[in-house]
């Protein structure tokens, strides 16, 4: 009698295992993410050597904690400025790097990019399920990459990329995409779940046994995620997000994972003929364009790891015409959104609940921390009354319950960057609990309540 295969159900969202399929999942509880992958061997990494009568023979033995040196961080510049700040000062030999985002955004562009300068010191191999070499060679033709030491490979069977990486031995390698390679061995379909927690378990073990750092290229989809984003979040070393709009010329990098640095640094780039070009001043980039003496925007000062950037929120109130007023955010927490539009409305006296509110941070930007608080009240209080904010004013404050204004992290940093920019009037909460430098050219305006705050902002 045949062997019945094995199989086991877990969830797409958090990785969690049951011995079978229900509709939601016990541990995060979402709907319709449990999914069957048969239990099959896992491919072989050629990082193992055999010895003497077939054995196996490891590269590496258990060692003391004391016998490992950790005096040299083995990183290198992938000679984009923008990238290395997200990986947090370079890439790191032996890693393994998730890099996703919408197909169309520019990734392939930007793995392609860094290769002119990787080969300046070392071998990389690029393959590609999704392109032919040809394609490759033209388009690394466009963006004016010519290195002898770069290898493109056009293949999506797991088994002949790791023979080929077992027979150049590259320092890098660049897989594009994640979702076109496929494991004989794994009884499911390309792109599948089951097929991707596979084989970037292989990339992960080749990436640690052999100490070739491995860039993996992941598509998202309709929902926003990679598929299994959280089953391969907890394999991967970095994940790496490429947010913005295709149809608008800026994208910005995020790392979601970095277990080398810090996970709330961006890196900005702008998309040209040419391919992906730096912007060196996000502030700049993120404010061009800003209408003048026009109602509903205020610019605020937020701390993308150690760089602050100014960004613009932009608001619009206006009277409802349904039972429920409508509701809409882009860029700025939903729900932080909707408790700010309490406050307005309890403690600064303005009845926007019968209004349908739309907010919006402008270019792409996500707004994640309170400093941008303030800025998004006096924009919604700016729409509300019709009256615009004097456009060379910033604020910078966080909002509580009761109307209360609070002190953020790192103002004096902000503080600078808004007098950089040219801003000649700042409005920051009155007991900063630090000192607060005084900047030539820039006034501060400081307020207890944002009903202070309206009153000198919106006379």
């Amino acid at each position: 009698m045949a062997q019945k295969n094995k199989s086991i159900f877990y969830c797409t969202q958090c990785g969690n295992e049951t011995p079978k399929w229900q509709g939601q999942c016990s541990a995060c509880g979402a709907w319709n993410t449990i999914v069957e992958q048969p239990v099959q061997a896992k491919a072989k990494v050629p990082s193992v050597k055999t010895g003497g009568g077939g054995l196996r023979v490891p590269q590496s033995r258990p060692r003391s904690i004391r016998e490992i040196e950790t005096t040299q961080e083995l990183r290198f510049e992938t000679g984009m400025g923008e990238l290395d700040r997200v990986l947090g000062g370079g890439a790191v030999k032996g890693s393994l790097v998730l890099v996703g985002g919408a197909p169309g955004i520019g990734k392939s562009t930007l793995m392609l990019q860094i290769c002119d300068n990787l080969c300046r010191f070392a071998k990389v191999l690029y393959v590609s399920g999704e392109e032919s070499e040809r394609q490759i060679k033209l388009r690394a033709e466009r963006l004016g990459v010519h290195s002898e030491k770069l290898y493109l490979y056009s293949e999506t069977n797991l088994s002949d990329v790791l023979e080929a990486v077992g027979e150049m031995q590259p320092d890098v390698l660049i897989i594009d995409s994640i979702q076109t390679l496929y494991n004989e061995e794994v009884a499911a379909a390309p792109g599948s779940v089951g097929q991707v927690k596979d084989c970037t378990l292989t990339l992960m073990q080749l990436a640690k046994g052999q100490g070739i750092t491995v860039f993996v290229i992941g598509h998202v989809n309709k929902e926003g995620a990679i598929a299994g984003p959280k089953v391969l979040e907890h394999m991967v070393d970095c994940v790496l997000y490429f947010e913005g709009e295709q149809n608008l010329a800026y994208r910005i990098l995020r790392a979601a994972k970095n277990r080398f640095g810090a996970t709330n640094e961006i890196g900005v780039f702008e998309m040209a003929d040419n391919g992906l070009a730096e912007v060196p001043n996000p502030s700049e980039m993120l404010l061009s364009g800003r209408p003048e003496n026009a109602p509903g925007t205020c610019v605020t000062c937020v701390m993308e790891g150690v760089r602050p950037v100014l960004a613009e929120v932009q608001a619009l109130l206006v009277p409802t015409s349904f039972n429920v007023p409508r509701r809409a955010s882009n860029g700025f927490d939903y729900n932080r959104a909707m408790l700010l539009m309490a406050v307005l409305e309890r403690r600064g006296g303005l009845k926007v609940g019968v209004c349908d509110a739309y907010l919006n941070v402008i270019n792409g930007l996500s707004l994640d921390e309170p400093a941008a608080d303030l800025a998004a009240v006096i924009a919604m209080a700016s729409s509300f009354r019709d009256k615009p904010v004097p456009g060379d004013l910033a604020a910078i404050g966080e909002v509580g319950l009761t109307g209360e204004l609070r002190t953020v992290n790192a103002l004096g940093q902000r503080l600078s960057e808004v007098r950089r920019m040219g801003f000649t009037k700042c409005m920051i909460p009155e007991k900063s609990g630090v000192k607060v430098p005084k900047l030539e050219g820039l006034q501060l305006i400081a307020v207890r309540n944002i009903r202070e705050a309206l009153t000198a902002v919106l006379r």
